[in-house]
């Protein structure tokens, strides 16, 4: 009985903890950048997560520091716990005119962060174009640096839209497919319907395991009970 038993139980953690990454998703729904993930389990029944770089849908936004990656590759940021990657393009300018993302960390250009001096700027403002290329007025002051991996599975999420990169920095490369768009944010790659779905299927299957472990539950106690009571 013991076998019959641990089956159910088995079932329902797997259920449970891809509820709970459905669970996140919806969370993170408005989330820019943010990237769901994929609940899959090995022979020990230990889950594995694996990312899903997909890309998220793009949404103008008139914010004149907002850009988006269409296609591949990630924008690179200097953290306080190192360099990590995103495509969360949502910036502003700090007090010292540094581009920095909602957390306040440099987005990192070909010379490192980047520093618009607004105080000086005449005529068209700042523009970025679809390779990166920051101008103030009609000078570039750098070049958005963005990156990609071969890869992709050493990527560790770091909060909601930022990833370390688990191996040699050096790995890094050029995507060969990707160009940015400006006064623009690429959304969470959530689906809400889908996850919705997949919630109530989850659910469900979860409610059936329960159920037989009640049922088997129900069977050792009359077992038990049972046992050398006289005919």
């Amino acid at each position: 009985m013991i076998l019959e038993m641990t089956r159910p139980v088995q079932g329902g953690l797997r259920q449970e903890r891809k509820l709970d990454a459905v669970s996140n998703h919806i969370a993170n729904v408005d989330t820019n950048g943010f990237k769901k993930d994929v609940v899959s389990f090995d022979k020990k029944f230990k889950a594995q997560l694996n990312r899903d770089f997909s890309q998220g849908d793009i949404k103008t936004t008139g914010n004149p520091f907002d850009i988006a990656l269409a296609g591949d590759g990630f924008f690179k940021f200097e953290t306080g716990e190192g360099i990590q990657y995103s495509r969360n393009g949502s910036l502003s300018l700090n007090s010292e005119g540094i581009l920095v993302d909602l957390n306040g960390n440099p987005i990192l250009g070909q010379g490192g962060a980047i520093f618009i001096d607004l105080e000086n700027i005449e005529g068209q403002g700042v523009e970025i174009n679809e390779v990166g290329e920051i101008r103030v007025d009609t000078e570039i002051v750098d070049t958005v640096d963005v990156v990609s991996f071969a890869d992709l599975s050493k990527l560790e999420k770091k909060g909601q839209n930022l990833f370390a990169y688990t191996g040699n920095n050096g790995d890094e490369i050029i995507p060969g497919n990707f160009e940015i768009k400006h006064l623009a944010l690429e959304g969470s790659n959530v689906k809400v319907v889908d996850e919705m779905v997949k919630m109530i299927d989850y659910h469900r299957m979860f409610e059936t395991f329960t159920k037989s472990m009640m049922t088997f539950d129900e069977i050792d106690n009359k077992a038990i009970s049972e046992v050398g009571t006289p005919r």
